[in-house]
């Protein structure tokens, strides 16, 4: 038998970024903590566990101190990066670019429809560390859609800012819009 595998198969950029940023400094020998799996692939996981990665928990990093904690390529919401300062912990910041950008965008929306009435809304998956990352640049006031029953959240006499998820888990949310 002959397995090929497509040459566009494999992690995202924003994935693979963080899994080097993980490496480089891991392979310096700091002691490196994950605020969630790095990425959703068990495998991969494990092996930069084996390089000494540990993932914890939000519960585990509001209790640590002084150390060193990357934020995966998921992104996180703004009230991690005040207690990591506040616990004296050292970011190691691999967000995607994309991401960044998506938060970015939803937060200057978010403001300006505070002044319209609008209402912000985000096509994902619900408990998805990137939802509760694009989610938490608005104060949770954003509305999610995760299915179709969600939708009737959507108040349609008012503006709507539609966004969605970056990664390829919501591909089935997304085809709500036709």
């Amino acid at each position: 038998m002959e397995v090929e595998i497509d040459k566009q198969s494999g992690f995202c950029f924003g994935v693979q970024n963080a899994v080097e940023i993980a490496e480089k400094a891991l392979l310096k020998g700091e002691k490196v903590f994950s605020l969630g799996p790095i990425v959703h692939n068990d495998k991969e996981v494990e092996r930069l566990s084996t390089l000494g990665l540990v993932s914890i928990d939000y519960e585990e990093f509001r209790n640590l101190k002084n150390c060193k904690v990357l934020i995966r390529a998921h992104g996180e919401p703004p009230e991690t990066y005040v207690t990591a300062d506040k616990n004296n912990i050292i970011i190691i910041e691999a967000t995607c670019p994309i991401v960044k950008r998506l938060q970015s965008k939803i937060k200057d929306t978010w403001l300006k429809t505070k002044e319209g009435k609008g209402q912000v809304v985000i096509f994902g998956k619900a408990g998805h560390a990137e939802v509760a990352g694009l989610l938490g640049q608005i104060n949770n006031e954003g509305i999610l859609v995760s299915g179709p029953a969600d939708i009737e959240k959507i108040d349609v006499t008012r503006p709507v800012y539609l966004f969605a998820q970056n990664n390829n888990e919501c591909q089935g949310v997304r085809k709500l819009c036709g």
